[in-house]
C-alpha cells in the first residue's frame, strides 16, 4: 500500500515550493494511491518533456468543515489542480461556481483545475467507469442493458454515465425504496427517446429484467473480507459482464460468484486510473489514453498487484 505522506491544512498555510503542485483531498485519506499513480505518470512524462520536471502529486486530510477555506488557499499556495474524494466531492459542488455542465446532473465533483478567476469543476468519475468497463470486459455502455446496483453517490455517478451514453435500459436495485426512487426520479429528465430507467429490491428481482445485462456494482459491499455479494448474480437472467467499482480487495463476493458461474468479470482498479487518467488530462492539455499505461502501472506498485 502507498506511504506517501500525508499533509494537512497547516502544512498547506506555509506551503511553498518550485513548480506546480497536484493534490487529492479526503477525509480520511492515508489510504489513497492517487499520488502514487499521477507522479509515476509526471515522472514518465519528464522523461521527454522538461515542462512536468516540477510537477508533484501530494495528498492532504482537510477536515470537511475547512474546506470552505481550503479551496482559495490552494489557490494562492500554486496548485495547478485538485483531486476529490470522500466526503468532499458533493461539499465542492456547493462551493465552485464555474461547473462543468456533464457534471451539474450528478451533483457531485472530483476534479478542480485553476483557472485565473477560481476552480473550475469537472466530474471524471463516469469516464472512468466506462474506459474501464470497456478496457477489461471489452463492453459499451451504449446500448447496453444496465443493472446498477445502489443508489447512494456512487451510484448516482455511474447512472447518469450509462444514460448520457446511451444505455437503452437502467435498472437500479437497492433496498431502501425510497433512496432507490428518489434517484429515479432525478434521473427521469435525462432520460433519452426509448430509454427506460426502473428500481427494483435486489433481494427480489423482477422477472422483466432484460438477458444479457451489464451489472455495475456501486454499492460498498465487499469493502469487507466478510461482506456479502449486494445481490445474487444466479437470481438474475443471463448476465453478460460484472464490474465490480472495489478494487481492494480485487476479488469481492459478487466478483466471486461472477466467476462460479462462468460470467466475464472486473474489479474497479481500471475506473480509478482512467478517472485519474482524464483528471491529470484536464491539468496537462495531454490525452488520457497516454497517462494511462504509465499511471496504472504505478497504482499496481503501490497497490502491490
Amino acid at each position: 500500500m502507498s506511504q506517501d505522506p500525508v499533509h494537512t491544512l497547516p502544512d498547506l498555510e506555509t506551503w511553498s515550493r518550485p513548480g506546480p503542485s497536484l493534490a487529492v483531498l479526503g477525509h480520511p485519506i492515508a489510504h489513497s494511491v492517487s499520488p502514487a499513480m499521477h507522479n509515476a505518470a509526471l515522472s514518465r512524462l519528464a522523461e521527454s518533456d522538461t515542462r512536468f520536471a516540477d510537477w508533484r502529486y501530494f495528498k492532504f486530510d482537510i477536515d470537511p468543515a475547512d474546506l470552505p477555506r481550503a479551496l482559495p488557499l490552494f489557490r494562492a499556495r500554486g496548485f495547478a489542480g485538485l483531486n476529490l474524494t470522500v466526503p468532499h466531492k458533493v461539499i465542492a459542488f456547493g462551493l465552485v461556481t464555474d461547473i462543468d455542465d456533464d457534471a451539474r446532473p450528478i451533483g457531485a465533483v472530483n476534479t478542480l483545475v485553476a483557472r485565473d478567476d477560481g476552480w473550475k469543476a469537472f466530474n471524471t468519475d463516469g469516464y472512468g467507469m466506462e474506459t474501464g468497463i470497456r478496457a477489461d470486459l471489452g463492453v459499451q455502455l451504449r446500448g447496453s442493458a444496465v443493472i446498477l446496483l445502489g443508489a447512494g453517490g456512487a451510484a448516482r455517478g455511474a447512472a447518469v454515465q450509462c444514460l448520457q451514453s446511451g444505455a437503452i435500459s437502467l435498472h437500479i436495485a437497492n433496498r431502501t425504496a425510497a433512496n432507490r426512487d428518489a434517484l429515479i426520479a432525478d434521473l427521469t429528465p435525462l432520460l433519452s427517446s426509448g430509454q427506460l430507467c426502473e428500481g427494483f429490491d435486489p433481494s427480489a428481482p423482477p422477472p422483466s429484467l432484460p438477458d444479457g445485462a451489464l451489472v455495475i456494482n456501486a454499492t460498498s459491499l465487499g469493502l469487507r473480507p466478510d461482506d456479502d455479494a449486494p445481490i445474487d448474480l444466479s437470481r438474475l437472467p443471463r448476465l453478460r459482464a460484472v464490474y465490480d467499482m472495489i478494487y481492494n480487495p480485487p476479488r469481492t463476493a459478487l466478483l466471486r460468484d461472477a466467476a462460479r458461474l462462468g460470467i466475464p468479470h472486473a474489479h474497479g482498479l481500471s475506473m480509478l486510473v482512467n478517472q485519474g487518467a482524464r483528471a491529470l488530462s484536464l491539468w496537462t492539455c495531454l490525452p488520457a489514453s497516454l497517462l494511462a499505461p504509465s499511471m496504472s502501472a504505478g497504482a499496481h506498485a503501490a497497490l502491490g498487484l
